[in-house]
């Protein structure tokens, strides 16, 4: 009987002469097909950055410029850790393929956008499809490919983000420039339908369905538990007050919800997002690096390109220019490193470095003001990109490679979800910082007398009016340059905060174990822990107490195992 494609790459992996010839051809085509759909929901990302100046300009809603990129990533963190679990129970395919209709269909809807608050509801739409096709293109990498070779596959896929963010800022700075924003989201669809198609030729791995109780009211709690924390992150400050009865009102309603999804997932059956995985030093660790390192990079993308077009005067294309450099060594770091990984089995080093690298960058960007060159920041992107491209992709391989099979999905989408709470939550926050001090400091460098008489006429000068190039063309120069100069100091705060999540990032990793990498795509003692599910779910998180499961072949543990079957 022929063998299936997962079978193929697991007896693949397994042997000695595979190992040093790489993939074969059924796993090969496998991968290529998860690089098209990692490249369709990763240059959703990207390609707007250059054009959110422009869209905000046109439609409105410079109060809430955060939330052009935070709707998607809220949808997007909210749906990771379901479709990981759901992927364990039903295989990854169906979802996978959903993904990419979902995300196509939220393309169009934001290309049709009328106002700013539709096209807010279309990216949360896109949001959904991302948090479908990111993780699960880790996941399966996970199933096919084992951790010792993986880092080398990783570091690619890093490469396809990477890649994304090239082709984004330039392509959309162009047709920003050159058609108009909303066809940013109507050139991405032959993409996804080619890799719709890719994927439904190629990917067909073997899952059987565990039967068991969907955790409905896991999947409810921490949908709203999210919410109610991440929404008013990005109004404090903004649209309301951070101590209007509003915001505290969400902020103490989320702390309930989160009390609330945490004892019913002591109680699921098969819970959403298993708690026992963080009894395991090395997954939380992981993740809160991940997270951090998460909150720097969209901190830059997202608020480099304002620098870019407002300060420094760049068009949208030429602002996506800027933004290249760093995606180029971050792409290249991210191969290599991935690269050095796979023939050494060695990633803390490298974690380290990458994060103190990516650390420096960020302390050149603080250096930044309104006489900066292009070549300043040039060089402040390039030497965050190396670092990003050396420690972005190692989170996962860590976690993975100390996952059981039957936790490999939703284990895989944690470090997802992480990354993506810790982008909305980097987005809303540096948003936030941006734009609650923008007009004390536009004033600041406006003469009295013009401050005076905007006041009494009821004028008021803002960030629009230097994003928008007619905009900023009527202004008289001395006003122009005095926003210029204020938008450039409230972005040196936002670049001057971007040192905590770094020191919190790098205190994570210091600490992270290193463990060897398997040779093998799913762990020696899989048996075992595939019996513990005839035990109770409480009984069986009390066999789970060492980090993912690693002592489930401990001598107690057959004990409760000959008990559960007697």
């Amino acid at each position: 009987m022929p063998q299936t494609s997962q079978e193929v790459a697991t007896d693949t992996a397994t042997s000695s002469t595979s190992k040093a010839a790489g993939l074969d051809r059924p796993t090969r085509n496998i991968f290529i097909a998860l690089m098209l759909g990692m490249l369709v929901a990763s240059i959703s990302q990207t390609i707007v950055g250059p054009a959110m100046p422009r869209i905000v300009a046109e439609l409105g809603g410079i109060d809430h410029y955060s939330w052009l990129a935070t709707a998607a990533m809220l949808v997007s963190a909210i749906t990771v850790p379901i479709v990981g679990k759901m992927s364990d129970l039903y295989g990854r395919r169906g979802f996978y393929l959903g993904g990419l209709v979902v995300f196509m269909a939220g393309s169009v809807l934001s290309g049709f956008a009328h106002n700013f608050w539709w096209l807010i509801v279309a990216r949360a739409i896109q949001g959904a499809g991302m948090g479908t096709l990111m993780p699960l293109s880790q996941t399966i990498i996970g199933d096919i490919i084992p951790p010792r070779q993986r880092g080398k596959y990783q570091g690619l896929m890093g490469g396809v983000f990477g890649l994304a963010s090239i082709l984004g800022p330039l392509v959309g700075g162009f047709v920003t420039d050159h058609w108009g924003w909303r066809w940013l989201f109507f050139v991405t669809l032959p993409v996804g339908v080619f890799a719709f198609f890719g994927i439904s030729r190629f990917l067909h791995l073997e899952h059987t369905p565990r039967e068991t109780v969907v955790d409905k009211a896991g999947i409810a709690v921490l949908s709203l538990t999210l919410i109610l924390l991440l929404v008013p992150t990005s109004l404090g400050g903004t649209t309301l007050a951070w101590g209007s009865p509003a915001i505290i009102g969400m902020y103490a309603a989320g702390v309930v919800a989160l009390a609330g999804f945490i004892a019913v997932e002591h109680r699921a059956v098969e819970p959403v997002l298993p708690l026992r995985l963080f009894r395991s030093p090395l997954f939380t660790l992981s993740n809160i690096a991940a997270f951090m390192v998460s909150v720097m990079m969209f901190g830059a993308m997202i608020y480099l390109p304002v620098y870019a077009q407002g300060v420094l005067g760049a068009s949208a294309t030429n602002s996506g220019l800027i933004l290249m450099p760093m995606s180029v060594a971050m792409i290249g770091l991210s191969i290599v490193s991935g690269l050095v990984i796979t023939r050494t089995g060695r990633y803390k080093l490298q974690t380290i470095a990458g994060i103190l690298i990516m650390g420096v960058g960020f302390w050149l960007l603080t250096q930044l003001h309104h006489g900066s060159s292009q070549l300043d920041l040039t060089l402040s992107m390039i030497v965050f990109g190396v670092g990003l491209g050396m420690a972005l992709q190692v989170f996962t391989l860590i976690i993975q490679n100390s996952a059981q099979r039957s936790d490999l999905g939703v284990a895989t989408a944690s470090t997802q979800f992480f990354r993506n709470v810790g982008s909305t939550v980097g987005t809303a926050v540096f948003g936030t910082i941006m734009t609650s001090g923008l007009a004390g400091n536009i004033a600041a460098h406006l003469p009295r007398e013009v401050v005076a008489q905007m006041r009494a006429s009821g004028q008021e000068v803002n960030a629009g009016s230097v994003l928008d190039p007619s905009a900023l063309a009527q202004l008289p120069p001395q006003i122009a340059t005095g926003v210029q100069q204020g938008l450039a100091d409230s972005l040196h705060t936002v670049f001057v905060w971007g040192l905590v999540p770094f020191a919190f990032a790098l205190l994570a990793a210091l600490f992270i174990k290193e463990l060897p990498l398997r040779d093998t795509v799913h762990a020696a003692d899989e048996p075992v822990i595939e019996q513990l599910d005839t035990i109770s779910p409480a009984a069986r998180d009390d066999e789970l107490e060492v980090p993912l499961g690693h002592e489930a072949g401990t001598s107690r543990t057959h004990e409760r195992l000959a008990a559960a079957r007697s």
